[in-house]
């Protein structure tokens, strides 16, 4: 049996569901629809892609609330699935903690390690040299008893932070650091978990555990009336969440001027951004772009000095990069592809990709 580490910050028939309490432009980013129609999980995913976008992805609590008022029965499909992996190298390495990414050049492996020598190796312990192996325990330790990983991961996220996770938290670890068993788990594990869209989201309100991987079996995710998932033989017959995106990625390179009037000849309009959660729905897609911003319908007026949306929604929302001078004429928003996003302002004539909403 195996300790684990916690850190503390001191500072986390068809029925569409529009989100509710949005405004008119969040509505039209994107919309949930309940299908009371049972089918196996395939079947669901081509009634989707047939008929909306794509069987749902949830981001977040307020996304799974508004699915799960809208469930009229037990057990829907979502769009998270889990397929056999055999080869370790097709696993997905997380961290815990939200907002800590694992990097390849930021890891401290045992020798051979990972290696998934027993298959389904997807939890981490750290030996008593701080290096890093890959373990299907189902039990594990922590200073005050014996928890399996998820126990774990529970009790760190309602009593600290969560499981310590990242290089950086590791290397602030005192030097004698010590327990009976000499190996303790952190947050770090092999996620083979997809949505079916290829989003990168990492919410799992799994009811229990941590789903126990079974080599061969494909199982997929089930969002109770409880706002709980489960997993179930993909091919049970259940009712299913689809959804529509009105959010288009234009890879093609152009100025704002010309990004905008593509948009509104062939579309709607370039995207704008007022809150939170439409930032976090625009972020997500402008991970597939092919440059390194992307447009908004962000610009900046020299006669009133400010910003304004030029889709006429007020700039109450920001999320401006650090450090960025707000006074410069012809200059136009745009939003980076990767990182953490932030907007930037950039010279109209400089080419991007850009976001398209659907009329």
């Amino acid at each position: 049996m195996i300790p684990f580490i916690c850190v503390l910050y001191s500072d986390g028939q068809v029925f569409s569901l529009v989100l509710g309490q949005c405004s008119l432009f969040t509505c039209q980013l994107f919309k949930y629809h309940f299908i009371d129609k049972t089918r196996s999980w395939d079947e669901a995913q081509k009634y989707c892609r047939e008929k909306h976008t794509d069987l749902v992805t949830v981001y977040e609590e307020t996304d799974m609330q508004r699915l799960r008022r809208s469930a009229k029965k037990q057990g829907a499909w979502t769009g998270l699935y889990n397929k056999p992996v055999s080869d370790k190298n097709e696993w997905n390495w997380r961290w815990s903690q939200a907002g800590v990414e694992y990097t390849e050049d930021a890891t401290n492996w045992c020798h051979g390690e990972p290696n998934n020598a027993n298959h389904g190796e997807y939890c981490v312990w750290m030996t008593p040299s701080k290096c890093w192996r890959d373990n299907r325990s189902y039990t594990f330790y922590e200073t005050i008893g014996y928890r399996t990983w998820p126990e774990a991961q529970r009790y760190c996220r309602k009593y600290h932070t969560d499981l310590i996770s990242g290089t950086k938290q590791l290397e602030e670890l005192p030097s004698d650091l010590s327990n009976t068993a000499g190996l303790y788990w952190i947050g770090l594990f092999a996620d083979t978990w997809r949505w079916s869209d290829g989003s990168s989201s990492f919410f799992r309100p799994w009811s229990q555990t941590f789903p126990v991987y079974h080599p061969g079996i494909s199982k997929c995710a089930t969002l109770n009336k409880d706002g709980r998932w489960n997993t179930a033989n993909c091919n049970s017959q259940k009712p299913f969440f689809c959804y529509s995106d009105n959010v288009i990625l234009i890879k093609e390179n152009k100025t704002w001027e010309e990004a905008i009037n593509y948009c509104r000849e062939k579309h709607n309009d370039l995207i704008s951004i007022t809150d939170a959660e439409q930032q976090r729905w625009v972020q997500e897609r402008a991970k597939n772009a092919t440059s390194s911003h992307v447009w908004l319908a962000l610009r900046f007026t020299c006669i009133l000095e400010v910003w304004f949306w030029v889709t006429d929604e007020r700039v109450d929302y920001k999320n401006w990069a650090p450090n960025v001078k707000m006074d410069d004429c012809n200059m136009s928003g745009a939003m980076e592809a990767g990182g953490k996003h932030k907007w930037i302002k950039e010279d109209d004539m400089m080419k991007f990709n850009f976001f398209c909403s659907k009329s």
